[in-house]
């Protein structure tokens, strides 16, 4: 069910309306890496870092970043020499990362759940916060599952659970509690960060999503906490 002030569901439910998900980003997209660095306090680009190198790129390898927005990852990616699609839903994010990154990668405006690749097409996909976006969580690792070759690999990253329990409760009331009154002196549109707070409070933990990530028919599914578990790398591989 669609939020009444125009915003997706917050929650991981098959009726999220993509619809809402796209014009959200649309609407973010002119200061969404400027929110990202401020909100993380810069520890995005580390995350990144972390991510770039759990896939390991090299010139031999083709991968596609899948709700890549503006490219941040992808340009990492490429930079390692690997061949890069980011593939988004929003055609501002796209604009915007064109922009900003140019053609050291391409670029495609498309579904998560209905990707333009044939089967078996690629090395790996990466996704950075962009699962919880997605109206059908099984179905998007499903259809990341039929582009990746036998043995190449799947990489999310996203927020997840605080490790330490009172670090947790902290950073649920007090961080996300503030994250929609802050997004109003720094980004283009402050409900959308509200629906992003109200979306990190309802995803599931690093051991669910794990669960989720094997569901879907991956195997030797692991995960890295970040940031204390603020922020957790899930890794899996397509089996042979």
């Amino acid at each position: 069910m669609a939020d009444p002030g125009g915003l997706p569901d917050h929650r991981p439910v098959r009726d999220k309306d993509a619809a809402l998900v796209q014009r959200m980003f649309d609407r973010v997209a002119p200061r969404y890496d400027i929110a990202n660095t401020v909100f993380s306090l810069g520890l995005d680009r580390h995350w990144r870092a972390v991510t770039v190198a759990a896939i390991a790129p090299d010139p031999s390898m083709v991968v596609v970043d899948v709700a890549g927005g503006t490219g941040a990852l992808a340009a990492l990616l490429a930079a390692r020499g690997a061949r890069v699609v980011v593939a988004d839903l929003s055609h501002q994010m796209i604009r915007v990362g064109t922009e900003r990154v140019g053609p050291a990668v391409g670029w495609t405006v498309a579904d998560a759940l209905r990707l333009p690749l044939a089967d078996a097409s690629v090395d790996a996909v990466t996704i950075a916060f962009g699962l919880r976006n997605l109206n059908d969580t099984h179905a998007g690792l499903a259809e990341f599952r039929r582009v990746v070759r036998p043995g190449g690999q799947l990489a999310v990253l996203d927020f997840s659970r605080p490790v330490r329990p009172l670090i947790n409760t902290l950073y649920r009331r007090g961080v996300l509690g503030v994250l929609p009154q802050a997004a109003r002196l720094f980004t283009s549109d402050p409900a959308a960060y509200g629906y992003l707070a109200r979306s990190i409070a309802a995803w599931p933990d690093q051991r669910e999503l794990a669960g989720v990530i094997s569901a879907a028919g991956w195997s030797g599914v692991r995960w890295k906490n970040l940031s204390g578990g603020i922020v957790a790398l899930h890794h899996a591989v397509r089996p042979g």
